[in-house]
């Protein structure tokens, strides 16, 4: 999927909207347990609940992984069941690889020919070699970790140089010559507030993949406030806050109702632009 055609996605919709399906066995309702596959009922139930609200999906591959080959099959379903039933949603694989090139290359192969996905998180710790290979791709991007929202990102990404550069800014500036605005997002948590300041001077047009609203306790309209652009360049992220708003028999119909909650204060924003 190019920038065209998910901004079209984001105008028709009214809505930036990313469900990560973190699917976990332990935390679905009780009485899917008794499916073939409980993973990939719990995600189908979600996805077509969600689907008129969102613009984007994204799975992420450490809930799968765990649950070994049944887990991965679950993925490759659900990956499969959206591109079989919404095309036109953009499917992120959470999965932040990166390595030696020839590794990467690997990497690149399975999530954008073997899966097919629209866009795979990268980690960028081992620099241009390790991310090149799967900017290679027509049509395909990379989301590069750049400023996460948990507490250890002030380990890193917020150290300073001499010249008083922070490290996750010297990931946004040096990585955009590798990638443009049409193959390469930011991963940037909700969490950081007006640091999206900071971001924007940077990268002022690259969409911008934010986790960490909703149960994170990130606000959206702050986000809004400092990451929006003329056409949006924003994918805002919840999981936990929609997927699991209910343990219950109605848990798609209440993800739904938390999915239109979300999708109705994007409007809103969206109207200010």
């Amino acid at each position: 999927m190019n920038r065209q055609e998910l901004v079209q996605q984001i105008k028709e919709k009214q809505s930036f909207l990313c469900v990560g399906l973190d699917t976990d066995i332990k935390k679905i309702p009780q009485h899917l347990l008794n499916e073939e596959d409980p993973i990939f009922a719990f995600n189908k139930a979600i996805i077509d609940a969600t689907a008129p609200y969102c613009v984007s999906y994204k799975p992420n591959l450490a809930f799968y992984e765990a649950f070994g080959v049944k887990g991965i099959i679950a993925f490759e379903k659900t990956v499969k069941y959206l591109k079989e039933n919404y095309p036109k949603h953009f499917v992120i694989a959470d999965a932040k690889r990166g390595d030696i090139g020839n590794t990467s290359a690997m990497y690149a192969r399975t999530f954008f020919e073997e899966y097919d996905v629209d866009a795979l998180t990268v980690a960028p710790y081992m620099g241009d070699d390790s991310v090149m290979p799967f900017l290679g791709y027509e049509g395909k991007w990379v989301v590069l970790l750049a400023l996460t929202s948990n507490k250890g990102s002030y380990d890193f990404q917020l150290t300073e140089d001499k010249n008083g550069e922070k490290l996750f800014e010297k990931v946004l500036r040096k990585s955009q010559k590798w990638g443009d605005e049409d193959n390469l997002m930011f991963v940037v948590g909700a969490t950081q507030g007006r640091m999206f300041e900071d971001v924007r001077r940077i990268a002022p047009r690259s969409f911008l993949l934010v986790p960490g609203v909703g149960a994170q306790g990130g606000s959206l309209e702050e986000v809004c406030r400092f990451g929006l652009t003329d056409d949006c360049g924003l994918l805002v992220n919840s999981s936990r806050g929609i997927i699991y708003a209910s343990q219950g028999e109605d848990f798609a119909e209440v993800a739904a109702q938390k999915a239109k909650e979300l999708q109705q204060q994007m409007k809103y924003e969206l109207a200010k632009i």
